[in-house]
């Protein structure tokens, strides 16, 4: 309850993206292989900046 109205950090923000980005990718990938390949890239990029926030 006391968690109501916390604000997310920017590293809770981009695992949020990052998430939705691979399942985009995932179901993208029956489909459309270049859009998933697009997304995929879009959620490494990500990725790393939340690997450089950790470091």
């Amino acid at each position: 309850m006391f968690g109501l109205f916390k604000k997310k950090s920017q590293k809770e923000k981009l695992e949020e993206t990052y998430d939705k980005l691979i399942k985009e990718s995932y179901k993208l990938s029956t489909v459309n292989r270049t859009a998933s390949d697009a997304k995929a890239a879009e959620a490494d990029a990500i990725l790393k900046e939340i690997e450089k926030l950790d470091s």
